[in-house]
């Protein structure tokens, strides 16, 4: 019965952040979405300071939310100078502020590494969704990114829960088999190519299967990394955000990845 209560809290979760994320996409403007990305990626940070500090760091912290905000600012407005800009402002100031902290009893420059790691994984990735936005049929393009990671991922759960019997990487993610991983990556394929064909009917059918191909592989990837960071910390979820999910991080984990791979494919490949 717990198991089954889990899996509805799961699905009824799911649903709803799904039905109010399209309607987001879907109607909503830029500026909406660049300000929904912002909010993820500071509970991102927020969860991801959580498992990587602990108690304590306030100013380790303070830097990481503010920016996560600046961050997506930057990406929104459009300048890709300025982003760079703010990058290597932002590695200097944290070195900075670590130099202000230095005592005889604390010297651990490992802080100023997870505060600059935190900043490209969620703040820098997570922007690409609002990249993205910026296409032409940008809306479109979010849609795919969102049909390869969450159907992959759903595929991925029953076939592993089914059939999996071979674990994939037992000391990152022991719930991962490599049966699931053969589902995530057909199914994510399957995704890609049907929701390519019906969204970009002008764009060869081609470029979706490799999209769903690699991107399944990718948004795997993203998924082990997250899992990775938490099993390092002692932490099965980011946090206890969402019902029957975890935290955010654990929903952004493959998004994350298979972003950044989607846009760069259809501005260096597609064109």
């Amino acid at each position: 019965m717990a198991i089954k209560n889990s899996n509805l809290q799961r699905w009824l979760t799911g649903l709803a952040l799904g039905v109010v994320l399209l309607l987001i996409i879907i109607k909503g403007s830029l500026e909406l979405l660049a300000v929904v990305v912002t909010l993820a990626v500071v509970i991102g940070i927020w969860e991801y300071n959580g498992i990587v500090f602990g108690q304590g760091f306030r100013k380790e912290k303070v830097e990481s939310l503010i920016f996560a905000v600046l961050i997506p600012l930057v990406v929104f407005l459009g300048n890709s100078q300025l982003l760079v800009a703010l990058l290597a402002f932002a590695v200097m100031t944290v070195f900075i502020v670590f130099l202000w902290k230095v005592n005889e009893t604390s010297f651990d420059v490992s802080a100023v590494a997870k505060v600059i790691f935190g900043m490209v994984y969620l703040p820098l990735l997570t922007s690409h969704f609002i990249m993205l936005r910026k296409l032409d049929g940008g809306i479109y393009w979010i849609i795919l990114v969102l049909a390869i990671s969450v159907i992959g991922d759903t595929v991925a759960l029953y076939v592993g829960k089914s059939l999996g019997e071979k674990k994939l990487l037992a000391l990152v993610s022991p719930g991962k088999t490599v049966e699931g991983t053969i589902g995530l990556i057909i199914g994510a394929t399957i995704a890609s190519g049907v929701f390519g064909y019906f969204l970009f009917p002008d764009i060869a059918m081609v470029h979706f299967l490799v999209l769903g191909l690699v991107g399944g592989i990718v948004g795997q990837l993203g998924d082990l990394c997250e899992s990775a960071i938490k099993r390092n910390y002692g932490k099965k979820d980011a946090s206890s955000l969402l019902p029957g999910h975890g935290g955010l991080m654990d929903r952004m984990d493959s998004l994350i990845f298979v972003a950044p791979f989607v846009y760069y494919y259809r501005i260096f490949v597609i064109g």
